[in-house]
């Protein structure tokens, strides 16, 4: 019998990102949302997220500023992976950005930063590029969730 994994999800309807960590906090897996023409992929996320423990989302809305289309998208998106994780039957945390980063040290730095500190913790991660921090933000929604 395989181990159950933890989940973190950054969303978005073309940048979104998972991360998967066991429960000692040890790299499993990570990459970006499934989507097709900006829309979630709702069977392949589900397909996707493989023998869940529990998952957290980050909570987020529309920018102010953003257009009505690309709020639309996003929001979108947004209800399709709570959706898909609520089907998995599991424990589902929502967390506000300001939650997760505060809980990391984060509040105030540069995006880069999660990314920064995602390499040092997981350095066998693919997070290589400057692209890859929603992977980073992924897996640190996944670590905060382990550690509150």
């Amino acid at each position: 019998m395989s181990c159950k994994l933890f989940y973190g999800i950054d969303p978005g309807s073309s940048s979104g990102a998972w991360g998967a960590l066991n429960a000692d906090g040890s790299f499993v897996g990570c990459g970006e949302l499934p989507v097709q023409d900006g829309r979630i992929l709702a069977i392949d996320l589900y397909k996707l997220l493989d023998n869940p423990e529990k998952i957290a989302i980050e909570d987020v809305w529309v920018r102010p500023g953003q257009g009505i289309a690309s709020s639309g998208k996003f929001m979108r998106a947004v209800g399709s992976i709570e959706a898909v994780a609520a089907l998995t039957g599991v424990s589902v945390s929502m967390v506000r950005p300001q939650v997760w980063k505060k809980h990391h040290g984060l509040i105030g730095t540069e995006k880069s930063a999660s990314l920064e500190l995602a390499r040092t913790l997981w350095p066998d991660a693919p997070l290589k590029l400057a692209k890859h921090h929603g992977r980073a933000d992924s897996l640190l929604i996944c670590l905060w969730m382990l550690q509150r």
